[in-house]
């Protein structure tokens, strides 16, 4: 009998739950919505990122982490250059709501990852460097979490936050 598998459902449950649910933090798509494509695009001399950039980068880095873990043939983005947008800001509003939507998709993509029944979220993967999916599940969050902070602060310090 396997005594482990409450234990690793009660992990999973957990897990999609922080992954789902914003808790003490600032939500990731509560910290993009209402923000125009111009203000997202704000270059400032004081920060070394605007918005949108960003959010490129969550985006770049969310969809990097999903195609690693379901493609064992995938190949990473080149380091640190190919995990950053090659423009300062979005050239309109369509490719700011891109953004956000590729965001929100990807985030819908691992969180029904990780509800499969049969997912063992601890086994490692063959591919990669030792990495599973709770490891993966948990870069994202923190990831995302991190970079939620800085577009809050520049929000905060514009006027642009509630």
């Amino acid at each position: 009998m396997d005594t482990t598998a409450p234990i690793i459902k009660q992990l999973k449950t957990q897990l999609l739950d922080r992954f789902t649910k914003s808790g003490a933090h600032a939500d990731l798509f509560d910290a993009l919505h209402g923000i125009s494509w111009e203000q997202a695009g704000e270059i400032d001399e004081h920060f070394p990122y605007n918005i949108w950039q960003l959010a490129e980068h969550i985006r770049i880095a969310q969809y990097d982490i999903l195609e690693f873990c379901n493609n064992t043939t995938y190949t990473s983005p080149h380091w640190p250059s190919g995990y950053w947008p090659k423009q300062a800001s979005p050239k309109d509003s369509q490719e700011w709501k891109k953004t956000i939507d590729s965001i929100r998709a990807d985030h819908r993509a691992f969180a029904e990852l990780l509800k499969q029944e049969d997912l063992d979220i601890l086994k490692r993967f063959d591919h990669g460097a030792g990495q599973s999916f709770f490891n993966e599940a948990l870069l994202i969050i923190d990831h995302n979490a991190y970079h939620v902070g800085q577009i809050v602060l520049i929000r905060k310090l514009k006027g642009w936050w509630h």
